[in-house]
């Protein structure tokens, strides 16, 4: 998945409508985005947010032109099993659709010379062995089709932003202005919710105010 939008591209407008998940105000924890929005405290799993843009984004582009390949400046040479290899060298039609450039160039060694584009910033090998134990789980090419959205989200998390990342305000906005463009961002791959809302009548309450 590709970086986090320039910064100068997100920073609030001073008379606009505040936007549904509001402005960033804090990161807590590394984990945590605060923000404020109209009605008063919205809090962004930031990890879960940002994987489910990047599947979302991943599942757009296969179903569309399909996933671009990006070539590495220097192909990786990947020490496997056996049997992942195997696998490798079975699916690489699969392989190819899903943006990888593999072959076998040993028994147990794996030449990888290109990566999904929209994954170029991800770790190559953890994400090439994850994509091949799902290839391995689900067998044969044709059940693959069936476990499309599986190897997808698999992919996806190795793109997005990891917890304990420090975010600077704007890019924690980009992330913001992503989910509320993105279909089905209030849950992440898993099925649990990417985000939660409290209104400023809730936080008074904690604080028995108005009492």
């Amino acid at each position: 998945m590709p970086p986090l939008p320039p910064q100068e591209a997100v920073l609030p407008e001073g008379n606009g409508e505040v936007p549904p998940l509001g402005y960033a105000i804090a990161q807590l924890h590394g984990i945590y985005i605060l923000a404020e929005n109209a009605e008063g405290l919205v809090v962004v799993d930031m990890h879960a947010a940002h994987e489910r843009i990047g599947y979302e984004r991943l599942k757009a582009a296969h179903d569309g032109m399909g996933l671009r390949a990006q070539p590495l400046l220097v192909p990786l040479s990947l020490a496997v099993g056996e049997r992942d290899a195997d696998v490798a060298e079975r699916e690489a039609e699969t392989l190819v659709q899903l943006g990888f450039e593999v072959t076998r160039s040993g028994p147990q060694t794996l030449a990888v010379r290109s990566v999904p584009a929209l994954l170029a910033h991800a770790d190559p090998e953890a994400l090439l062995r994850d994509v091949l134990a799902d290839l391995r789980e689900h067998g044969a090419t044709r059940r693959v089709a069936a476990a499309r959205d599986e190897l997808l989200s698999t992919m996806a998390c190795h793109g997005a932003v990891r917890a304990n990342r420090r975010l600077t305000i704007p890019e924690m906005n980009a992330l913001l202005r992503d989910m509320e463009a993105t279909e089905r961002s209030g849950q992440c791959n898993h099925g649990r919710p990417t985000w939660a809302r409290f209104s400023l009548g809730e936080i008074d309450r904690w604080f028995l105010r108005g009492r």
